[in-house]
């Protein structure tokens, strides 16, 4: 995988970057956070500029998303029911980011990113739900940024250390994406305490 990665970025260097994190965030298996760690690696190794390199992530990420939105927005649920299970959507992934995004729409669009399987779902949900695109685009914008700047810095920073990130992800992302989850009921809970007590 990583050599199959690292040819990508040789070859179409940062319009590579746009069109995988597009596709990753499409919906395709794509292992989006190797890769995001993969381009922070390539910066340590002076093999990309830092800065470009984040735009070009930004941009991928940000354009998958939107795409992600509008299909939703013009396909609805029912093309996501048909075509999910062949990339990796399944029916109880949709069920859980439904019950999710009505709870804590706009933390999900920001933190989602992270939670692998929620983050392809998000914008699904989000268009699904009429949610509005301004706030959709503020918040899931904000979060794509979070995101691509979190893993190219990991990368960077951990230099040739860098595969570390795909084995813990590999090995513990279940704990992750549980801590998420709890960390998300209570700050909707503490949202929800403060606007009662107002």
């Amino acid at each position: 995988m990583v050599h199959h990665i690292q040819s990508l970025i040789e070859h179409y260097g940062y319009l590579g970057i746009i069109v995988i994190l597009i596709g990753g965030i499409v919906g395709l298996p794509l292992p989006d956070e190797v890769f995001l760690t993969y381009i922070g690696y390539s910066v340590y190794r002076k093999n990309l500029a830092h800065i470009p390199a984040l735009i070009s992530a930004m941009i991928g990420a940000v354009g998958g998303i939107t795409l992600s939105y509008y299909i939703g927005y013009r396909f609805g649920l029912p093309l996501l029911q048909k075509y999910g299970p062949k990339v990796y959507i399944t029916e109880q992934k949709i069920a859980f980011t439904k019950k999710m995004f009505v709870k804590i729409g706009p933390l999900l669009l920001v933190i989602g990113y992270f939670i692998p399987g929620v983050r392809h779902l998000t914008a699904y949900i989000a268009a699904i739900n009429n949610y509005p695109y301004k706030k959709f685009a503020l918040f899931a914008y904000i979060g794509a940024f979070i995101w691509t700047f979190t893993f190219i810095s990991l990368g960077k920073t951990l230099g040739e250390k860098w595969r570390f990130v795909g084995y813990y992800l590999s090995h513990y992302s279940i704990y992750l994406i549980l801590l998420f989850i709890v960390g998300m009921l209570i700050a909707y809970y503490l949202f929800k305490k403060r606007n009662v007590q107002k």
